[in-house]
């Protein structure tokens, strides 16, 4: 490949996202094919300080607009120092979460519009943009309830979206939903109240469908970048 490919994994919190984007990258490694596994926000070490202040649930005072402007700080910071690169030497990046995050969670979820959203994307991402994005969909009740198990088992406390409840999770999925039907072929909707393999077979052959089209060589050894 003369340039890479972008994939991202999207989803409200609970959807299973973190594993399927671990597990296709898993995948794609052992195919032999150079791949870059990574997330937002974060990937970096800048973004990952401001990932641990985005979802601190003691701080509860973060204004919308502020919140917005956090995550594409992190979002340039993982452009410039991870995506860009990664692609320009032709490997494929896998994230867990990207902009239809954003547009998602603040312009749906908390409820400052789409065209906010685009203004900033259009500054910080510009024609960087994912070329398959896999939005795993599920039921905001039991996404939420799998999240805070999550969270129990490992003694985490849930993070600040989800403290904001079932209305915002709700928003947020009403959010992806509309972009998947405004951006079908690149959106591909993925029901995740399905036990694992099944999801990770469906996702599978979604993306050796990208890479058949976009004849990519099958390298002798993975790349990846761990978080």
């Amino acid at each position: 490949m003369s340039h890479g490919i972008f994939i991202t994994l999207e989803g409200i919190d609970g959807t299973g996202k973190s594993t399927h984007t671990r597990r296709l990258a898993a995948y794609l490694q052992k195919r032999g094919i150079a791949t870059v596994v990574t997330r937002e926000p974060g990937g970096t070490k800048v973004g990952e300080q401001i990932r641990r202040l985005l979802l601190n649930p003691k701080i509860t005072r973060l204004s919308s607009l502020a919140e917005l402007t956090l995550m594409y700080a992190a979002r340039e910071q993982h452009l410039e120092e991870v995506v860009r690169p990664a692609l320009a030497r032709g490997h494929v990046v896998v994230s867990d979460r990207y902009n239809d995050a954003s547009f998602a969670y603040q312009g749906y979820g908390r409820m400052l519009g789409v065209q906010t959203v685009q203004a900033l994307d259009r500054i910080i991402c510009g024609r960087t943009q994912p070329e398959l994005t896999l939005l795993l969909d599920l039921d905001p009740q039991t996404a939420l309830n799998r999240a805070r198990k999550r969270n129990s088992r490992r003694r985490m406390k849930n993070t600040r979206f989800e403290n904001h409840g079932l209305k915002f999770q709700k928003r947020v999925r009403t959010g992806y939903l509309a972009l998947a039907r405004q951006q079908p072929r690149r959106i591909k909707v993925i029901q995740a109240d399905r036990p694992v393999a099944e999801i990770e077979a469906e996702i599978r052959k979604i993306v050796d469908a990208l890479l058949a089209r976009r004849h990519v060589r099958v390298r002798s050894k993975g790349v990846t970048r761990r978080r």
